[in-house]
């Protein structure tokens, strides 16, 4: 018997009259079945496969059937844009029963939200900064409006766990379930994910539920997908301009610089084009989404802004600039296109140099064989417990250690932290006057209140920074242009290089105080270091897929000529360096070149090893190589060093990496960090700049082989 009869008659005759249904998807069965018997859940299913009626099909009959008292059910999506674009669906659903929906974000007017909190509707949208408005401001009585709350719905999930925000959300559902009087459902959809029971689990958090995962096997659509090489951004462009010449479509590029300058060269071209990335204004981005979701046949060329499930209507072709850098990115931007019955999925890659071109390949064959990355939960996210501390201290007039540490232990990003820890925390920032007693209860100090007590502690509502401009000037004091604070907060005094009005610059010093970046001609043959952000690891699975890619003799028959040509003249080229699974190693004149193929981390966890080994030694890393320099370089004394990495009790000494965190560059990861002690700062650095258990895996099975046997696949080649 079909979920459908178990749905009230109300949502019967709505469905079949109002929105001419006869039937519901599999993934809408599954789970409503689920969540009809009352279990959490995380719904899987492609963009545009039915997962929001999934979801909400199933809330509304129990709202129907048990009428709520004030807000019953929350929607949360990661992006104002996403809940905008979901608004008029989710309007339609709960009106055509009799129920109500508002959308609460940054943009929603205050005189919306004082009718909302005089009468508020059963259904509520929103992000989650803007839940800790409601949880932090005393004009909110979110003990009333959330005491019947029932269930929640993040959507994109997978764009939240794991990350500070995912945390951040965590920490807010827990106390949301402190405030409600049943167990609080929790639904997560997402179209990509490689480990959904993790999720789920992470999701359940306190709740006692049984929970499900919902995946039912979808109908493989057709695909068209091509890779193309041009070595020349103006043919790229040229292409791209051609292939959108007609149709809607949208072109992904990995930064916001590469949008720009290709949107700037497709209308030189003639192309109908439009902009959207984060820098660019509200209305603009508007402007786009609106007139795609009206039929005109432009090109968007966007960066990630438009890869969560934002309807744009339906789709011609995605284009794809060199290549993202997940397979689940990769998923996502290619199911933009062929969301409708009939249509095909449309998808090329523009890659202007042979990297990118054996990246797209990876990235396609790995989706061919249904892998897509698994998100790993941080159970110690320091920054966000630091952030909810600070919260919970401005939202009750201050709160008592005891009952702070009781709020924050069930939030899973935080179950890794011991109670002898948070007390340790709680004791420096009270030293450093972050917070401060009185009487018995822990309240805002005047550190916080001179760095986020402005406007009302408004800052103090997410975990990200607002974009704020520095002026960047010479040492001499010749100003240059401005840079936003979120590429500041990146920069590394003495490290960094950027590009600015088309020349490379080095940063002498970022002082926060007076927002400048203090910079010094790049010398000549410095390269831009990742364009002054944080490097962006590949993961280890994809940089092995690469080697594979590189070693193996497959055609692929989505590759255009060209770019054909271009994966063979590099197999060609590595032939006799790389073997498969190990890489390769060449030797040239004081230099060695290790070919790992081992992903971001992984390498610059070994860079950092090889230095403290050999502090001689200049060693700079990648995704996929190691390049060492130094005087008297030699097979021997690598080969040595490799003996030393091949000993498990080198990776065991935990004060060798306390010493070699202590290193680190000062990356800018939080905009809590200045309230950090240094033994924190130097863990979270350490967490994303090194990974010692992955590095111990990958040297375990890759020093199998002797790398530096004369006989051995992975023998010493001298670079010609």
């Amino acid at each position: 018997m079909s979920v459908f009869a178990r749905f009230p008659p109300r949502l019967q005759q709505a469905i079949v009259g109002r929105l001419g249904w006869s039937s519901l998807r599999p993934v809408q069965e599954e789970a409503a079945a689920a969540l009809l018997d009352g279990c959490n859940a995380v719904v899987l299913a492609p963009t545009a496969g039915g997962k929001t009626e999934a979801a909400l099909f199933p809330i509304l009959a129990g709202l129907i059937e048990s009428p709520a008292q004030a807000v019953a059910s929350i929607y949360v999506a990661p992006i104002k844009a996403l809940l905008n674009n979901q608004s008029h669906r989710l309007d339609l659903y709960t009106e055509m029963v009799g129920l109500r929906r508002f959308v609460w974000h940054g943009d929603t007017p205050e005189s919306e939200r004082r009718g909302f909190l005089r009468d508020p509707g059963e259904l509520l949208m929103t992000t989650p900064e803007s839940l800790e408005v409601m949880l932090m401001s005393p004009r909110v009585d979110a003990a009333a409006l959330f005491a019947d709350l029932r269930v929640l719905v993040i959507d994109e999930v997978h764009a939240l766990a794991g990350t500070d925000r995912g945390a951040h959300l965590m920490s807010l559902i827990e106390r949301l379930a402190r405030l409600s009087r049943h167990d609080l459902q929790r639904v997560g959809l997402s179209a990509t994910v490689g480990n959904p029971e993790v999720i789920l689990c992470w999701l359940g958090g306190t709740s006692m539920r049984p929970g499900r995962v919902i995946a039912p096997p979808s109908e493989p659509g057709r695909r068209r997908l091509h890779i193309v090489y041009r070595p020349d951004s103006t043919a790229l462009a040229a292409g791209a301009a051609k292939l959108a010449q007609g149709v809607k479509s949208l072109f992904f590029c990995q930064t916001r610089a590469m949008t720009e300058a290709f949107a700037e060269q497709m209308r030189r071209l003639g192309s109908a084009v439009m902009v959207h990335h984060s820098a660019i204004s509200k209305e603009e981005r508007d402007l786009a989404e609106a007139s795609f979701q009206t039929g005109a046949e432009a090109c968007i060329v966007c960066t990630s802004t438009l890869e969560l499930g934002i309807d744009v209507g339906d789709l011609d072709r995605v284009l794809q600039a060199e290549a993202p850098d997940t397979v689940g990115s990769f998923l996502q931007r290619m199911g933009r296109t062929g969301r409708r019955a009939g249509q095909v999925v449309n998808t090329t890659f523009l890659c202007g140099n042979t990297d990118a071109v054996v990246q797209a390949i990876a990235l396609v064959e790995l989706a061919r064989d249904g892998w897509v990355e698994s998100i790993v939960i941080n159970d110690r996210c320091w920054p966000v417990l630091i952030h909810q501390l600070i919260a919970l201290s401005l939202a009750q007039d201050g709160i008592g250690p005891d009952d702070a540490w009781s709020t924050l232990k069930p939030v899973p990003d935080f179950r890794g932290i011991a109670r002898e820890e948070f007390d340790r925390l709680v004791d420096w920032m009270l030293r450093e006057c972050s917070l401060r007693l009185a009487s018995g209860r822990l309240v805002v100090g005047p550190t916080i209140e001179r760095a986020f007590g402005r406007r009302h502690f408004r800052d103090l509502y997410s975990v990200f920074s607002s974009p704020q401009s520095y002026t960047v000037q010479t040492s001499a004091g010749r100003p240059l242009g401005s840079l936003n604070q979120d590429f500041v907060d990146r920069l590394v005094d003495g490290v960094s290089c950027f590009l600015l009005s088309g020349r490379a610059w080095t940063v002498l010093h970022v002082a926060h105080d007076d927002r400048r970046v203090v910079v010094d001609a790049a010398p000549r043959g410095k390269q831009p270091s990742w364009g002054g952000y944080l490097p962006q690891f590949l993961g280890h699975t994809l940089c092995q897929r690469i080697l594979e890619v590189l070693t193996a003799d497959d055609d692929y028959p989505y590759l255009a000529g060209p770019a054909r040509e271009a994966l063979v003249a590099r197999r060609t080229e590595l032939r006799d360096i790389l073997s498969p699974v190990i890489g390769g190693i060449e030797l040239d004149h004081e230099e060695i070149r290790w070919w790992t193929f081992a992903g971001g981390a992984i390498n610059a966890t070994l860079r950092h090893a090889l230095k403290y080994l050999s502090d001689d030694w200049t060693i700079t890393t990648d995704n996929v190589l190691i390049r060492l320099r130094g005087p008297g370089l030699e097979g021997r004394t690598f080969s040595d060093a490799l003996g030393t990495l091949g000993q498990g009790g080198f990776w065991d000494n935990e004060e060798l990496w306390r010493e070699i965190a202590q290193t680190l560059p000062s990356y800018r990861l939080s905009k809590f960090q200045p309230l950090m002690p240094p033994w924190i700062e130097r863990e979270i650095l350490a967490r994303y700049l090194l990974d010692i258990q992955g590095t111990k895996a990958w040297l375990a099975r890759s020093m199998r082989v002797d790398y530096l046997s004369p006989e051995g696949p992975g023998a010493l080649a001298r670079s010609t």
